[in-house]
């Protein structure tokens, strides 16, 4: 079992920056980030798979975020930049311990955070 712990959430204005935080219990394959808007499903924001060092992003970030670690697999920081009001939401912290067939999906994870809030006023 894999706990998460998020930090770094907040509200800021329109174009100002944040960096999330994530650290796990334990060493991981691979840890993403999602987000869940007010009235919207939850959608994928960032991965990174640290075998390979692979990053994925959905593209409406892209530029945008950026998301990296530590080499021990245990912390992501996803680091906002140029936020935007359709950025508010809460952020959510995934891990998994294995090799997933698909890192933009929820399905892809076994462990989750509690999550984070993140406000953009514009």
């Amino acid at each position: 079992q894999v706990q998460l712990v998020e930090s770094g959430g907040g509200l800021v204005q329109a174009g100002d920056s944040l960096r999330l935080s994530c650290t796990a219990s334990g060493r991981t394959y691979a840890m993403g980030w999602f987000r869940r808007a007010p009235g919207k499903d939850r959608e994928f924001v960032a991965a990174i798979a640290w075998g390979n060092g692979w990053t994925y992003y959905t593209p409406s970030v892209e530029g945008r975020f950026t998301i990296s670690g530590d080499n021990a697999g245990t912390t992501v920081y996803l680091q906002m930049n140029t936020l935007n009001p359709e950025d508010t939401a809460v952020y959510y912290c995934a891990a998994v311990r294995r090799r997933s067939d698909n890192y933009r999906s929820a399905s892809g994870y076994d462990y989750w955070g509690q999550g984070t809030q993140v406000t953009v006023s514009s």
